[in-house]
Formats: C-alpha cells, sequence, structure tokens
C-alpha cells in the first residue's frame, strides 16, 4: 500500500491565525494545524503531519489512547506529560524531544506552562 501524500515543496507556513482548529475532543486553547495527508480514523488508513500547538496553561485531563502510530517532536516552548486532572504534576521537557507510539499505547495528560508547537506524524500500518 502506498503513502498516500500530496507533494510538497519548500513554503512558508503560516504560523498565524488561518487554519488553526481545535481537534475534536480537545479542549479550547490546544490546536492544530494539518501540513499535509489525511488520517480516517473511521477506515484505519491514512497519514497525517499537524503541527499541534498549546496556549499558556493549557492541560488535557485524561490519557489518550489511539489505534495509529503516532511520532512527535517538540518543537517550541515546554511540556508536561502525566499531569493530573486539576493539570498538576507530571514530567517536564524541554525543545528537541521526541516520542514514538505504537497503536494503543496511553499517553498523557499534557500540559504547557508557557506554550508549546508540537511537530506530529500519525499512520496506521501500511500491511492491513
Amino acid at each position: 500500500m502506498a503513502i498516500d501524500k500530496e507533494h510538497k515543496e519548500f513554503h512558508a507556513v503560516d504560523m498565524g491565525v488561518d487554519g488553526w482548529q481545535t481537534p475534536p475532543g480537545y479542549p479550547a486553547g490546544i490546536q492544530q494545524k494539518i501540513l499535509a495527508g489525511k488520517l480516517d480514523e473511521t477506515g484505519k488508513v491514512g497519514n497525517r503531519t499537524r503541527l499541534l500547538r498549546f496556549g499558556p496553561g493549557v492541560y488535557t485531563t485524561k490519557p489518550f489512547v489511539h489505534d495509529y502510530w503516532e511520532e512527535v517532536y517538540l518543537v517550541s516552548g515546554d511540556l508536561i506529560v502525566g499531569n493530573d486532572e486539576q493539570g498538576e504534576g507530571g514530567e517536564a521537557f524541554a525543545p528537541n524531544t521526541y516520542a514514538c507510539r505504537p497503536p494503543g499505547a496511553y499517553h498523557g495528560p499534557f500540559k504547557s506552562e508557557g506554550g508549546c508547537v508540537l511537530l506530529e506524524i500519525h499512520y496506521y500500518d501500511q500491511d492491513k
């Protein structure tokens, strides 16, 4: 099965307001910008590359789990992993840190004190 992503040469990415959306199930203050691809979670096919940004002080309250691979690179800001439902505790990470999670791996919750930008790549196994 071939990877279905559009060909895109180097171009400026608008980090302003345009193209950012709150993903379904995420709190206000967390936004994504899809850079390439499409992930069909119902059909369990596809892939996407996106930027995910947290506003300062924003946090999630429950761990995440999904049925696709996820690679995450912390581009800028701070990210705290494993906070409680009130946003307290967890382990802090600085830019230039990376995670690769297989399908079914529980991760989070997440918080950012000063805001952050993550580069994420999501994909389903190609042999299914």
